[in-house]
């Protein structure tokens, strides 16, 4: 026993402190911690971004083919509302071994944070697309009305207009796709994804390091929240009304 914890043990502290081989002296906190919570940044960024792209895409669609929208288009209307409720109806762990063929196409591997990503943006894009529709139909109708009576083009209007007043609640659209995403990233660790996910099931779980466990839950509630201030901080930024 090293003097530090034969000094502990004469004064009674707890047997679980930091030099102990637990918490942060655990060798797979110290080693695997890092790379794991960069493979979960690395899911989340890169599935936010191609969620967002794709996502905002559908959802301007959605809003400009609606009956009473810009550009009315009752088939790609239907077509693309099919299509957005049968993405959003897959739960996602079938929806990852479903694409798996997918993935190791587009990215060359169906496993790690990489392989991940593929499945992530995939059921995020449909979900993210009914946000940024719900979004775009809350501006007021009068707005719309009173760009039109100035001669705005319906383009104009969609951008100008429908984008511009909807930005705020489009941004906390945004916060809570991160924050969604964050969750399935651990849920994709749990079958090959890799990250923090990966890394509580290995050895929280199946090697029952409640201490392992305790700093990812932490670390992850840290994510959650420092992605809602970031988020509550940019919608009031914008929010010009």
């Amino acid at each position: 026993m090293s003097t530090l914890s034969a000094a502990c043990a004469a004064l009674s502290l707890p047997s679980v402190l930091p030099f102990d081989g637990t918490w942060f002296s655990n060798p797979v906190v110290q080693q695997e911690l890092w790379p794991a919570t960069l493979e979960t940044l690395y899911m989340t960024l890169v599935s936010v971004v191609f969620s967002v792209v794709f996502g905002l895409l559908i959802g301007l669609l959605l809003t400009a083919t609606r009956p009473d929208g810009l550009f009315p288009h009752a088939v790609l209307y239907s077509v693309l509302g099919f299509i957005v409720n049968v993405g959003r109806s897959i739960p996602f762990v079938i929806l990852m071994f479903v694409l798996i063929p997918f993935s190791r196409m587009v990215v060359g591997t169906a496993t790690g944070w990489q392989g991940a990503s593929v499945p992530l943006t995939v059921a995020a894009i449909p979900y993210f697309a009914r946000l940024v529709e719900s979004n775009l139909s809350g501006v007021e109708s009068g707005k719309v009305e009173a760009a039109e009576m100035m001669g705005a083009s319906r383009t104009r209007i969609l951008f100008s207009v429908l984008v511009r007043e909807a930005l705020p609640t489009l941004i906390q659209s945004t916060t809570i796709l991160t924050i969604t995403l964050i969750g399935y990233t651990a849920m994709a660790g749990t079958v090959g994804g890799g990250g923090l996910g990966a890394l509580a099931v290995n050895y929280g779980y199946y090697q029952w390091m409640p201490d392992v466990l305790t700093i990812i839950v932490v670390l992850i509630v840290a994510f959650v929240a420092i992605v809602q201030v970031m988020g509550d901080m940019l919608s009031r930024l914008v929010d010009h009304r």
